[in-house]
């Protein structure tokens, strides 16, 4: 069992929600990510998504496009990536991380490194799973294989507009959880609408055996526990970046872990 699947199990175990913070690698400093994954598992964070910054990042709304601009220029990469999972994994062996991102970079990396190179480093690293944006479910059943090779989960996005046969190519080869994206648009656009969501995660997990995270328009307390009502992870990623994106460099990590905190503590008001 995989440490995504091992921490999502022992959560509901305990009829609790995972909290799934999305945060750019390299932002808003480049030296800063290893002690901001610290704070916000501190604060109750379950798993943490890590952004792989890329320079056209389709399904990213202008704020995590800012962030993964800057992070660029302080020459942020797939390498440096690896490092900071790496340096996270000195002193926190238990918390899952994802990579998120999309395929270029990863495509990238393998060029310079060889074939299945980084399945590979990312395992060595400490990575425990990835989901990469544009790469559909039809298209990568051997790299699906390969991460699986290496023990990491390949995570998949479901959106409002997934029809049946797309969750259950999903369902056939998805590990870890998978991501529902509650909004049509890139992230950060639009009102949630929870009574949508509340109608389409019976219908995903007929098709899908794994965990069902929700994000996009997660913005504060009141929509998360909304969320969390069916589902059984929340994912949160333009609302933090964009209170860090401003903070002088000593108080990102307290700034994140304090909004985390409030919502750790929300969530776990749900519990019968």
């Amino acid at each position: 069992m995989s440490r995504i699947e091992n921490t999502l199990k022992n959560l509901s175990q305990q009829g609790r929600k995972a909290l799934i913070p999305y945060v750019t690698a390299g932002f808003p400093y480049a030296d800063v990510t290893p002690e901001l994954m610290h704070a916000m598992v501190q604060a109750g964070a379950d798993i943490i998504e890590l952004g792989v910054p890329f320079s056209d990042p389709m399904a990213d709304g202008p704020v995590i496009q800012k962030a993964g601009e800057k992070a660029l220029t302080f020459g942020i990469g797939m390498t440096q990536v690896l490092d900071m999972v790496r340096n996270f994994r000195q002193t926190d062996s238990a918390t899952p991380v994802v990579l998120m991102g999309y395929a270029n970079p990863v495509e990238r990396y393998e060029l310079k490194h060889g074939q299945n190179a980084f399945a590979r480093d990312a395992a060595a690293a400490g990575v425990d799973g990835v989901l990469i944006v544009d790469y559909p479910p039809e298209e990568c059943e051997a790299f699906a294989a390969t991460l699986k090779a290496n023990g990491l989960d390949l995570i998949f996005l479901l959106a409002p507009t997934s029809t049946d046969e797309r969750m259950a190519q999903v369902g056939r080869i998805a590990s870890g959880y998978v991501y529902y994206v509650s909004l049509k648009g890139v992230t950060g656009a639009g009102h949630l609408d929870t009574g949508a969501v509340e109608a389409m995660l019976p219908r995903i997990r007929q098709h899908v055996n794994t965990p069902v995270g929700v994000g996009f328009g997660i913005r504060d307390a009141a929509t998360a526990c909304a969320v969390g009502k069916t589902a059984d992870a929340v994912v949160i990623g333009t609302r933090l970046i964009q209170l860090i994106e401003s903070t002088p460099r000593d108080g990102v990590a307290p700034t994140a872990a304090t909004f985390l905190r409030g919502i750790r503590q929300a969530l776990d008001g749900l519990r019968a």
